[in-house]
């Protein structure tokens, strides 16, 4: 019998951390949270100071049993969940379960999970930190009471099955003000002169842009402008009036935080943040590593901070200096400023072992995780290197008064860009927009340029580009809303919800989502204020802190809250919603169907319900033909939401394949080619199995390999 017990939230994190402790310590697994409030009411008593009434959530008596069990059993109860607020509350609630004294040093927490970082936090247990649970206990009960007071007068007023959350309330809101700005946007007209240039015993070109004259920019606003200025430069020579070279350094971006991996997984590898933290829960909880046994790859994923250990700073220097040389080290370690101190208690997001390259690793893993953990550990590296170094130029031409600008850079010294390049988020609709690096030849003062030709385009100003996740997650944290463990389920709950929808990569807002948003701007202005959200989180970040009691923050926020409920209920109308009618006809009654939300979002169904009960998916088209009869091939998904590809004539046409277009066409008989995945190899094969025509796919280049493409 072992005479110590240690209890985690996973039966993951418990593999990996039984392999580190002797045999007189047991770990077991709660599973995540075992009481909650009860979802059939809202479980909190507002008139005694806001006292939670928590139950054991249902299914968990079996694992409550077994831990009560293994606790009877045992001299000593560790609780090692994870390091934050959250782990912190399943901790208070394990101790209140297993009659755990309050005052006894029974948790332990560790930030990565090795075994030098396990064994030692298992010799330091401490008291459980009531600070962390309070803030914990008061975003959970400030979420209760928004969600259980206002999301019945949705039901009333509106829908039945509309909620309003008190942090996705605020997305939804952002994403629906952005929709409007784009629908209210007036584009202006202006234009661009561009003059292609080149050396006189030179044919290569470059480009200089119009500015205006030395002491002032024009603005170019029609074609008249254009042609005005055309006029003054037709018989004159092109003349460098002044250059200047220079030196510019790029720093490495810092480590991640949970913030900057979400958004930098959607836009190099195409991650959902839902899919990016289920994949980084598994590479910090440990994986089966061929060589090395189970090992927890990455250090703890949910932190603000961009802070590292000085013995990761070293092993990454170590790293450096041995694969890429002295020159790719700056002097001193990099440290890089946190936006706040929150959450500092804990590291960036890191790789355990910097000796565990990517390479190292890829046959222990599947390909999203292989693809993530290289993004993590490139990034890691990249962050310790010396900067990139570009030599500048910058040239001032005059063709008689009027001035062009000339920039380019040339890249003199790699640095970090050796192992990592950021991802951008950027506008598709308008290249012309982006700021293309420009090679520009070594010029002198005075010299006199050939002019091969000159362009003039006209432009408009374009709207501000919806959301997408990242973008979205990148305006949450700028904005102070959420923190590092909230971001992924704000996102999957106003999807779920049916308020926003995803338009290819986009989040564009439901009509549903409008109209909800509209009611809460006009009657809970301060449950989507974002000003006001944002403090709200400065206070729940006092209660950790220790320097608010969380009882008070919630008498602060019901009074006023209590106030505008009871004004609401009077002044909000009923609302009708109108379902969006589509083309698609009902097969067993002949009407026109209709989009309607559920839980598993929308789809299609017929509106002479009851009488006619017809309802079916929406189908996504693939963008392919079908080999078989030439119809479109569309997306379509098994109950248990795993996708697949089928014929629109089914069942007339009995196509059918797992494997999802790679976008090439077969060489062979035209038909499109399938991703085919065995293992971790990928394969193309035609989708046509009586050709049969497969061929690998082209190899990438080696930052593509980390991450870059669709999911």
């Amino acid at each position: 019998m072992a005479n110590n017990l240690v209890i985690v939230e996973s039966p993951a994190k418990a593999n990996t951390i039984s392999k580190f402790l002797g045999k007189d310590y047991k770990i077991v697994a709660s599973v995540g949270h075992v009481r909650d409030l009860p979802k059939s009411q809202m479980g909190v008593d507002i008139e005694n100071d806001f006292e939670p009434r928590y139950i054991t959530i249902r299914g968990k008596g079996e694992i409550i049993n077994k831990l009560k069990k293994e606790a009877k059993n045992s001299k000593k109860i560790l609780l090692a969940t994870d390091p934050d607020r959250e782990g912190e509350a399943i901790s208070w609630h394990l101790a209140r379960l297993l009659d755990i004294d309050e005052d006894a040093e029974c948790r332990v927490t560790f930030n990565e999970i090795t075994k030098n970082a396990v064994r030692n936090a298992i010799k330091q247990p401490r008291k459980i930190n009531m600070d962390l649970v309070n803030a914990q206990q008061a975003r959970r009960v400030l979420d209760r009471i928004v969600g259980y007071k206002i999301s019945p007068l949705l039901w009333r007023k509106v829908r039945k099955g509309l909620s309003a959350g008190r942090v996705q309330s605020v997305a939804a809101r952002l994403v629906c003000d952005r929709e409007e700005e784009i629908e209210k946007f007036v584009p202006e007209e202006y234009w661009t002169i561009a003059a292609l240039l080149h050396k006189k015993k030179q044919s290569r070109t470059f480009e200089a842009k119009f500015y205006g004259k030395m002491d002032k920019k024009i603005e170019l606003k029609n074609e008249e402008d254009v042609r005005e200025i055309l006029k003054q430069l037709e018989g004159k020579e092109f003349v460098v009036h002044r250059v200047k070279y220079g030196e510019k350094k790029k720093t490495p971006p810092a480590p991640f935080t949970t913030s900057t991996l979400q958004q930098e997984a959607s836009r190099k590898l195409g991650f959902p943040t839902k899919k990016t933290m289920m994949i980084a829960q598994q590479l910090y909880e440990g994986l089966e590593v061929k060589g090395h046994g189970t090992v927890g790859l990455v250090t703890y994923i949910r932190t603000d901070s961009t802070r590292i250990s000085t013995e990761a700073q070293q092993a990454a220097r170590e790293h450096i200096n041995a694969h890429y040389g002295e020159k790719y080290l700056p002097g001193e370690p990099r440290i890089y400023k946190n936006r706040s101190a929150s959450q500092d208690a804990h590291e960036a997001i890191r790789p355990t072992y910097v000796e565990l390259d990517p390479a190292s690793v890829k046959g222990s893993l599947t390909n999203d995780q292989y693809r993530l953990y290289s993004l993590i550990w490139s990034r890691f590296i990249a962050s310790q290197m010396a900067s990139a170094v570009y030599d500048t130029i910058a040239a001032d031409i005059l063709a008689g008064d009027l001035l062009f600008k000339a920039n380019g850079s040339r890249l003199k010294f790699d640095g970090y860009l050796a192992v990592y390049t950021e991802g951008k988020d950027e506008d598709p609709r308008e290249d012309d927009a982006k700021e293309n690096e420009v090679s520009i030849p070594d010029l002198e003062q005075d010299e006199i340029l050939a002019l091969k030709k000159i362009e003039d385009k006209q432009h408009f100003t374009q709207p501000p580009m919806r959301y997408t996740e990242a973008s979205l997650v990148k305006a949450l944290e700028e904005k102070g809303i959420g923190r590092p463990s909230t971001y992924a389920p704000i996102i999957s709950t106003i999807l779920a919800r049916g308020y926003v929808v995803k338009e290819k990569k986009f989040l564009v807002p439901t009509e549903l989502g409008r109209i909800v948003n509209d009611i809460m701007k006009t009657n809970f202005s301060d449950i989507v204020d974002i000003q006001f959200t944002a403090q709200l989180e400065q206070k729940l970040d006092d209660v950790e802190e220790g320097n608010k009691q969380w009882v008070e923050l919630m008498r602060e926020f019901y009074v006023p809250f209590e106030k505008t409920l009871k004004e609401a209920e009077t002044k909000i109308e009923n609302v009708e919603i109108p379902d969006e009618v589509t083309d698609v006809i009902c097969e067993k009654c002949g009407r026109n169907m209709v989009i309607k939300t559920g839980r598993y979002g929308r789809f299609l169904a017929c509106p002479g319900f009851p009488e006619c009960r017809n309802a079916k998916p929406i189908l996504e088209e693939a963008g392919v033909s079908c080999p078989l009869c030439g119809g479109k091939v569309l997306i379509k998904k098994t109950r248990t939401r795993k996708s697949y590809l089928g014929c629109e004539n089914y069942p007339e046409c009995g196509f059918m394949s797992w494997d999802m277009p790679s976008g090439e066409m077969c060489p062979q008989c035209g038909n499109f080619m399938v991703k085919k995945y065995s293992g971790r190899k990928v394969t193309l094969v035609c989708s046509s199995e009586a050709c049969g025509f497969t061929k690998s796919p082209e190899k990438k280049k080696k930052e593509e390999e980390a991450g870059d493409g669709d999911e």
